[in-house]
């Protein structure tokens, strides 16, 4: 059973831009300093009641435990509505 294979090529180069573009969005949106590291990835979730892929945001600050937020959909498919809404409570913390 294959839970999450991507073809090689322009999907990957695709995912490359989608995590680009969605990090930079998440620095911008949690006003972090050059010191931050943002990890954008997607995953298969193996719950058939989840749908499918959804994305992680991994944000790490200096000093502080790393900080987790999903979006329940394909990392090409994350509006910046929806990672607003998943980074929101990281940035009232």
């Amino acid at each position: 059973m294959r839970l999450f294979m991507r073809r090689r090529g322009q999907d990957e180069a695709d995912g490359r831009d989608a995590a680009r573009t969605l990090a930079e969005l998440a620095r911008r949106v949690l006003d972090l300093d050059a010191e931050a590291t943002v990890s954008i990835s997607e995953i298969a979730c193996g719950d058939p009641a989840c749908g499918g892929a959804e994305t992680v945001v991994l944000v790490m600050r200096p000093g502080r435990r790393t900080e987790a937020a999903k979006v329940k959909c394909p990392m090409a498919r994350v509006t910046e509505d929806d990672l607003r809404a998943a980074l929101r409570p990281l940035a009232e913390a």
